[in-house]
């Protein structure tokens, strides 16, 4: 039958697939997939450098931030000592102050009274009011209100002097109370440290290094002040103490104790930056993962796109070849007829040539939408396999279970299909060396219709089930590797159905199954 197709075509043919496309193949995958495998490890490596670096950098100005914080809260405090002191002092320069007016109001004969003078006039800066028992003002000193209009402290002026407890001496009997309030100076050192106290608070959360910041009380219940973190965790309270145990898991809370406020915690996480880095290397790694993939995808529809096109200008080419010769044969035919051949002999080359305008049918239709015809499976596979059996060596025997008493009808390619069962059953042949049992059984459910062909070869590695279904895989010297792989295409892209290795032992065999739509 080959005989007929030119020489020329026949070396092309046998040139092109002597090449071990699969085996070329899947070297090329292996050595892209390392080669995708190093850049990503090298990329992840100096990625992660790069991160781990970053982090420390950001871990480290938090470090100093939250020193920074620290110190500023010791600073406040002892501001508040050291306005504590001054107004110890202050008392005592009052207390001071009011034993020179005693003296000077009572001094002692010839007593030289200038220390006394030069006390009561250096006190330039704390307001001083001196009242009797009735709170008739008898003296008054760096006060802001006239002395002339003003000659009882009561009322507003009282509660305003009355912020440390009067000094109270007596004299012949009189009863005199001194009033002092702070002085100007340190009023405005108190202005300062409430400023320091109420500034505190809006630089911890308003931070230039966008830390999320929590400030809570002694107990965690009560929120503060907050920075930088989403406002829906603030208000649920098991979300707000789930925020603070992941926070404190990540840095110890800093514990204040700000005069007049009393004791504080503050929470708080690394910056959204480095939040950020620490989940870079993974998204990066994705990215990479994806980019593979869709490269992958894209030069495997190109190269399958390649085998489709040497698929149909190969088929195309030989169905053309086999047209010449073929159109001779039964030209050839019918004068072997006319020269009273005998008829036996004219039956079985009629057959052969049938079967050569069958296979350039079926090689015509490759890479075109093929017609499908309502057809009984059990005809179609049955002819098919009557016409192997006449043609299959001796030794090896066909049990064939077919639904001789049912009509299947499907949706149907003759050709290609008799072409899958021709493929499975040459394969079988060709796995047993020639001798053993091929087992063809059919049977049908609401859904499919089940074709298992089996043999008794030497069976198929279970890592090769669906490698054997590549172009060029084969495992005969000569084989060129390309029946289970049309077979596949017939069955899958063109019949819609499924074909795959039901089973395969070691020197057992093995077992091909073909399903069908059943749309009877």
């Amino acid at each position: 039958m080959i005989s007929f197709v030119s020489k020329n075509y026949i070396t092309f043919i046998t040139k092109f697939y002597k090449l071990d496309i699969y085996t070329k193949k899947r070297r090329w995958k292996w050595i892209l997939f390392l080669s995708a495998v190093v850049i990503v490890i090298i990329s992840l490596w100096y990625t992660n450098t790069l991160v781990k670096k970053i982090a420390n950098d950001e871990r480290n100005k938090v470090k100093i931030w939250a020193e920074a914080i620290q110190r500023k809260a010791n600073l406040v405090n002892y501001t508040d000592v050291f306005f504590g002191k001054i107004k110890q002092e202050e008392r005592k320069k009052v207390e001071l102050w009011a034993e020179a007016y005693k003296k000077l109001m009572n001094p002692e004969p010839n007593e030289d009274l200038t220390l006394y003078l030069k006390i009561i006039s250096e006190n330039t800066n704390i307001p001083v009011i001196v009242t009797d028992k009735n709170f008739n003002i008898q003296l008054s000193r760096n006060t802001e209100f006239n002395p002339d209009t003003v000659k009882v402290l009561q009322g507003v002026l009282l509660e305003e002097y009355s912020q440390f407890d009067p000094i109270m001496y007596s004299e012949y009997n009189i009863v005199f109370y001194l009033f002092y309030k702070e002085s100007k100076l340190y009023t405005g050192l108190r202005s300062v440290l409430n400023d320091l106290i109420k500034s505190f608070f809006s630089e911890v959360v308003d931070n230039s290094l966008s830390v999320p910041v929590v400030i809570v009380d002694s107990l965690n219940q009560n929120l503060i002040a907050s920075g930088n973190i989403n406002q829906s965790i603030l208000k649920d309270s098991i979300t707000l103490k789930h925020a603070l145990d992941k926070m404190a898991f990540d840095n110890t809370p800093i514990e204040v104790n700000i005069v007049g406020t009393g004791k504080k915690f503050i929470y708080y996480e690394n910056s959204f930056l480095l939040t950020q880095l620490k989940y870079y290397p993974y998204i990066q790694l994705v990215i990479i993962g994806l980019f593979l993939l869709i490269s992958y995808f894209l030069f495997s529809t190109s190269r399958k796109s390649e085998q489709n096109q040497v698929w149909l200008g190969m088929s195309k080419e030989t169905a053309h070849q086999l047209g010449t010769p073929l159109s001779s044969l039964i030209a050839w035919l019918e004068m072997l007829k006319m020269n009273g051949i005998e008829k036996e002999m004219t039956d079985e080359i009629e057959k052969d040539i049938q079967r050569l305008e069958t296979i350039t049918k079926r090689f015509s239709k490759i890479g075109s939408e093929p017609e499908l015809t309502k057809e009984n499976i059990v005809e179609v596979t049955k002819k098919g396999i009557s016409y192997l059996i006449t043609r299959s060596p001796k030794k090896v025997k066909y049990i064939i279970n077919l639904p001789e008493d049912k009509i299947i009808n499907i949706p149907l390619n003759p050709h290609l299909f008799d072409w899958v069962i021709e493929n499975l059953c040459k394969n079988a042949i060709d796995a047993m060396g020639g001798e053993g049992v091929i087992r063809i059984e059919m049977f049908e459910d609401d859904k499919f219709v089940y074709i298992d062909i089996s043999d008794t070869g030497k069976g198929i590695l279970k890592k090769n089930f669906k490698t054997v279904f590549h172009p060029g895989y084969t495992s005969k010297k000569r084989g060129w590797g390309l029946g289970l792989s049309l077979s596949k295409r017939i069955i899958n892209e063109y019949h819609s159905g499924k074909i795959f290795i039901k089973s395969s032992a070691a020197n057992k065999g093995t077992t091909f199954r073909i399903m069908l739509k059943n749309k009877a």
